[in-house]
């Protein structure tokens, strides 16, 4: 299933994509909920399996024609995160081999990992602010993985069963605070540097995430054009080895990096960063694309 997160009023609740539109589950029920179907994507990611069939079953005998108010127009809806409130937000850096030698860096031994926090989540659509701290915004699309049980000391063979679902993830980075100090987190971490969605979609319907297209428009231009079988370490691997080291537990969100074709990676002289009114799309194949407009900050 694909489900995605509605801002109304502003509240977060659940929306499902179907070939019919967008479902507010939350308008569906119309105020009834005998079933106890899940109105937020953090209680269908906390009871997993069994609340995505109670959504699937919901969902399929709703009657959608003659434009009931439950069915959304994709083009009137106001997107959050399709992650709302992860516990954990980890990040995988240098994990695509293009991308290691456009930037001159050895390919690692082990995965290298830092932190993102809540405030870096946004939406599909929504503004975001260049903060006027960074002079070098860049983009960096990435294969969003979000956990769906707790997993502690699995196996690689095991990690893909603990994965809930996979989205479409812009890991934005301000390069010159990235590389300020041998800490990225600076540079990572303003206000929504990490828009998530349009959706989070089921494991089961994504198939092998070591086969996914995944690409960067900017302006019109395609930037970073690759594949996730580009990856130095495997979904599956990166899930094992972080559960090694924490917990994983239901909603936690892993950002897998990036390919090449980043601004960082061109020469001194062609480098061109984001600036106010660029439109970025990032999109994974299965997933959906992702848009954000630019915009200069405001305070």
């Amino acid at each position: 299933m694909k489900f995605l997160t509605l801002e109304k009023e502003g509240r977060k609740t659940l929306g499902v994509k179907t070939e019919a539109g967008i479902i507010d589950v939350e308008a569906a029920l119309n105020g009834g909920n005998d079933e106890k179907i899940p109105t937020t994507i953090t209680e269908v990611i906390e009871y997993g399996e069994e609340a995505v069939e109670k959504v699937r079953g919901f969902i399929n005998q709703l009657d959608t024609t003659d434009n009931p108010p439950y069915l959304v127009d994709e083009k009137n809806c106001t997107y959050g995160p399709c992650v709302v409130q992860p516990n954990k937000i980890i990040c995988v850096g240098l994990n695509y081999r293009k991308h290691a030698d456009e930037t001159n860096a050895p390919y690692p031994q082990v995965p290298i990992l830092f932190n993102k926090f809540n405030n870096t989540l946004t939406g599909h659509k929504r503004d975001i602010a260049v903060p006027s701290v960074t002079e070098k915004l860049d983009y960096e699309v990435e294969l969003g993985v979000v956990i769906g049980k707790k997993a502690k000391y699995v196996s690689k063979a095991e990690a893909l069963d603990y994965v809930f679902g996979y989205c479409t993830v812009n890991d934005l980075s301000a390069r010159d605070l990235q590389l300020k100090t041998p800490q990225w987190l600076l540079g990572k971490t303003c206000d929504d540097f990490s828009p998530v969605g349009p959706y989070l979609v089921t494991a089961d319907e994504v198939g092998d995430p070591q086969k996914l297209n995944l690409k960067t428009v900017v302006n019109g231009e395609v930037r970073q054009n690759s594949n996730t079988e580009d990856m130095i370490f495997s979904v599956a691997e990166i899930v094992s080895y972080i559960s090694q080291h924490m917990t994983l537990v239901p909603g936690d969100l892993i950002l897998t990096g990036t390919p090449e074709g980043v601004v960082l990676g061109k020469p001194e002289s062609e480098q061109v960063y984001l600036q106010a009114g660029d439109v970025v799309t990032v999109e994974i194949e299965n997933l959906g694309a992702l848009t954000n407009t630019f915009v200069k900050e405001t305070i």
